[in-house]
């Protein structure tokens, strides 16, 4: 196991407010997807049984990540100490998107500002799983609200906890895992025997991450008013497993509560109209404003987080 330092985790999120998803850099998780793709036809060859060449190809594709990430920082450290911590670092950065997510919701609320709901619509669909070409306003800003809080622990609490445990080579197994659960992990024809191990690991990655997240997205709601951070904490708690998700639900329920909102309810997901409950159904409908508050509130959490995950390091 690789040990990291609390300088490695500072520095990567440093990188990923100032960065963001840089163009110009090319991205890991682009990689993961190429390689997930040119595997896929060539497991489902190996066994008959789906489900079984499923379960291979996501172990394989994961521990495959974490050996490249391993044999990557270990040459590293052989070269210089100092040299393999700007490495580590870097490759961290890459696990976060807490920037490029913030600016993703916040071109929804620009296109919302000016009225122009084809254009929400179409900018809102590169960040959620549903179909949004027939969503109103209100589905524009509940599906970006709720993305915004999902990938809260998605797009960073879940790789610095893996990274807090067990190094960059487990942060980077993460986003292989998570990448695998989003382009495999479906209930549908396709994919729902040989997906179905993807969308497991997935489920059991992020189970601890997102309840921590209930305490995370609490305290960081606090810093704006205490009112907002009791409602965060009462309905992160009261009403995280009103979700399909096993995990999903906790930090959608924390923003509601800190937001004051309504999230949830049915939408459609690849022409099947599938029925969600409410959460925070004691609030009303989110106004566009909300999206902005949102990605403040997500910005927050990824700070405070980075924060206690340095001292941790830094005490023991």
């Amino acid at each position: 196991m690789i040990k990291i330092h609390w300088y490695v985790i500072l520095a990567a999120f440093i990188l990923d407010f100032i960065l963001g998803d840089p163009e110009i850099l090319p991205h890991p998780v682009i990689y993961m997807g190429k390689a997930i793709y040119f595997f896929e036809g060539r497991f489902r060859k190996y066994f008959k049984n789906l489900l079984v060449s499923g379960g291979f190809f996501a172990v394989a594709l994961i521990f495959s990540t974490w050996l490249l990430a391993y044999i990557t920082i270990k040459l590293s450290m052989d070269i210089h100490p100092v040299f393999s911590s700007f490495v580590q670092a870097f490759l961290l950065f890459f696990c976060f998107s807490s920037t490029s997510l913030e600016k993703a919701a916040s071109s929804v609320f620009s296109a919302l500002k000016e009225n122009d709901i084809k254009k929400a619509r179409k900018r809102v669909s590169m960040i959620v799983g549903r179909q949004a070409e027939t969503l109103d306003q209100n589905g524009v800003i509940r599906a970006s609200v709720e993305t915004v809080a999902e990938n809260f622990v998605d797009g960073f609490l879940s790789p610095l906890f893996f990274a807090m445990i067990g190094g960059v080579p487990w942060a980077l197994a993460y986003k292989m895992i998570n990448t695998l659960d989003s382009m495999v992990g479906y209930k549908n024809d396709t994919y729902m025997l040989f997906g179905r191990v993807s969308a497991r690991i997935d489920d059991m990655a992020n189970f601890i991450p997102a309840r921590l997240s209930v305490l995370i997205i609490s305290l960081s709601a606090f810093i704006f008013s205490f009112k907002k951070g009791v409602l965060a904490l009462k309905t992160g708690l009261s009403q995280g497993s009103f979700h399909k998700s096993p995990n999903a639900g906790f930090p959608e329920a924390c923003f509601a509560g800190a937001l004051e909102i309504r999230l949830g309810g049915p939408n459609m997901y690849h022409d099947v109209m599938v029925e969600k409950p409410f959460i925070g159904k004691e609030f009303k409908d989110p106004g566009k404003e909300k999206i902005k508050q949102a990605c403040d509130l997500m910005m927050a959490g990824s700070f405070l987080a980075t924060l206690i995950s340095c001292f941790i390091l830094f005490v023991f």
